[in-house]
């Protein structure tokens, strides 16, 4: 597109994401040894959830000892008293999702096994099929409701069979336990990452169904000292479909249009902060359900502080939280992004950013700490509305939280250890001072899978720019993009939909330098950013910047990148990149017209 209309004034829309471009910007049982492999507990406790307005349990920790992390873990499905389909990860003793916890250099084997039953169906199954089913689980490639597989988000560790591949990795029921063996690296930075299942086609059904659980890198006190003997907890936001789909709003709510449905057939965004959202939500599977919201419950002692550690698991809701006590916004001082240390790029950075809300894409993970309320007070942890655009869905204001002062909580499981040695600095010099070799456009893109019919599904592209939309096609054994090991690009990615995406990649993290036109300075990386939606006002497509990293060895191999929102990624917004090692021909390596 070569003109538009003049674009309309984005003032008050730059502000609220300006900050987001920032920051994103059960079992109480305590650490456990690896268990046996097993059947997890009876089949009438399976992915079993709590009532709405509990407290909010602990996912149980799972730690590694004498640098081995070695755990059995299952993935299981249910059906929920209204028929929404659920999936968890279930360990031998029968507790949900646990957090597994590492330190760099541990070596990490998971057994991973298959008892699901068929409880998903995707809107996407003819893009989603399967290539060829050859009985190794390295190679099978199988895509179904059934199959599955797992994704270790933001770590660096190689995209081979066993350890983060997800291209035909492919695990079915009757399969053996699949054991995943990789060792975390000696400079994987220190924070939040989680695992969550990855097979084409069926990521949004499992992962909105529950399957999903958040993996620590330990050492976080190391690069933020302030953070030494600080208790820390575990809180992961999932979204689920709704339970009370037909229920008219709150009467507590101002009166709001008629919910609309976007072409994924969830509530679309009306641009009024209330109304049907898309999803409902859930905090360690205490879940807080449209239309009254009633909040889960957090209880702290008085004026206590303590690390947060806000994982998004949801499969296509964007979080946007605030800590309100007495009405008044708290601050949250952010210490890390996305697994990394807000002053990563060295001891100039400043270890901590105060804020007082804070944006996390689907994906993105948050790392903050909170002062609990003064006695007598409660305060509630809720996310505000998030704009997606007008082809987006509906994520309006809602409570997720009561946060309450109580002398009689309980201590959390967890507290960062009193005297930390500090991190060795970075073995290879800081993002932002290395030149890249070469620029890249790409670009997201939507369309009606019927051009005639658009109400037809829609198909969901990531397109370098030069070449025609193409949706993803998993049995296709040529990458989109190929680079060599120890490359540094700049990636200028575009948005021409109608609603807000979120950008991923796997094995590496990348820098932002650009939000719409606006220049970032962050002294820390991300693994997920959201791309601003376009609208017919504008002039030109938003974008943003990043520069992306292939220094690491580790990540030679194929692998992916797509919007985290799943829905989208299952409808085809995927491409892969081939990382050739360093000694290749530079004949062998894509080179883009924008090469510099």
């Amino acid at each position: 597109m070569t003109s538009l209309p003049r674009v309309r004034p984005l003032r008050g829309r730059l502000h609220a994401w300006r900050v987001v471009a920032f920051a994103l910007c059960g079992s109480l049982a305590t650490s456990q040894p690896s268990a046996a492999v097993g059947s997890p507990g009876p089949p009438a406790a399976r992915c079993q959830r709590a009532a709405p307005g509990a407290v909010v349990p602990e996912p149980v920790d799972f730690r590694s000892h004498d640098h081995q992390l070695v755990v059995d873990l299952s993935i299981l499905s249910d059906v929920a008293p209204r028929g929404m389909p659920r999936y968890c990860y279930v360990l031998p003793t029968g507790e949900q999702s646990p957090t597994l916890r590492v330190s760099p250099g541990d070596e990490v084997t998971l057994r991973l096994r298959n008892l699901l039953g068929g409880t998903a169906k995707s809107p996407h199954r003819a893009i989603a099929r399967a290539t060829t089913r050859a009985g190794d689980p390295c190679t099978s490639g199988e895509m179904s409701p059934t199959s599955t597989n797992l994704h270790f988000h933001g770590m660096t560790v190689p995209p081979v069979c066993h350890a983060d591949e997800v291209l035909k990795t492919s695990v079915q029921p009757g399969d053996a336990p699949f054991e995943y063996r990789f060792r975390i690296p000696d400079d994987e930075p220190p924070g939040l990452y989680w695992y969550h299942p990855h097979v084409h086609g069926f990521s949004s059904a499992q992962v909105s169904g529950g399957a999903s659980g958040a993996l620590v890198v330990e050492g976080l006190e190391r690069a933020v000292p302030q953070l030494a003997g600080l208790p820390e907890r575990v809180f992961v936001i999932r979204d689920q479909a709704l339970e009370n789909p037909d229920a008219p709003p709150s009467s507590a709510e101002p009166v709001v249009p008629q919910t609309p449905l976007d072409s994924d057939g969830d509530a679309g965004n009306n641009n009024t902060g209330f109304g049907k959202p898309a999803k409902d939500l859930s905090v360690n599977f205490v879940p807080v359900p449209y239309p009254d919201y009633p909040p889960a419950t957090i209880r702290l002692k008085p004026g206590a502080r303590q690390l947060w550690r806000v994982l998004n698991a949801a499969a296509v809701t964007y979080l946007h939280l605030a800590l309100l006590y007495d009405h008044e916004p708290q601050p949250l001082e952010v210490v890390a992004i996305d697994g990394v240390p807000v002053n990563w790029s060295g001891p100039r950075a400043a270890p901590v950013r105060q804020v007082d809300h804070i944006g996390i894409p689907p994906g993105g993970r948050a790392e903050f700490v909170v002062t609990g309320p003064p006695r007598g007070v409660t305060g509630v942890l809720m996310t505000r509305s998030v704009d997606t655009g007008r082809g987006g869905e509906n994520d309006p204001n809602r409570a997720l939280a009561n946060v309450v002062a109580d002398d009689r909580a309980r201590a959390p499981q967890s507290v960062m250890p009193a005297n930390p040695k500090p991190l060795p600095p970075p073995s290879r010099p800081w993002l932002g001072s290395v030149a890249p070799v070469r620029e890249r456009r790409l670009y997201f893109s939507e369309a009606p899978a019927n051009p005639a019919d658009t109400t037809s599904p829609t198909v969901f592209y990531i397109t370098e720019e030069g070449r025609q939309p193409a949706a993803f096609d998993p049995a296709s054994p040529t990458p989109d993009i190929v680079v060599r090991q120890g490359d540094v690009e700049d990636w200028i990615i575009e948005n021409r939909s109608f609603e807000l995406h979120a950008f991923h990649i796997h094995q590496l993290h990348f820098l932002l330098l650009d939000w719409f036109g606006h220049p970032v300075s962050e002294p820390f990386l991300r693994d997920t950013v959201n791309v601003p939606y376009f609208d017919l006002h504008m002039t030109r497509y938003p974008s943003v910047r990043l520069r992306m990293d292939f220094r690491d060895p580790a990540i030679v191999g194929t692998f992916v990148y797509h919007c985290h929102l799943l829905e989208h990624e299952d409808g085809g917004m995927m491409g892969t990149i081939r990382v050739l090692p360093a000694d290749s021909p530079l004949a062998s390596v894509a080179v883009t017209p924008g090469a510099l």
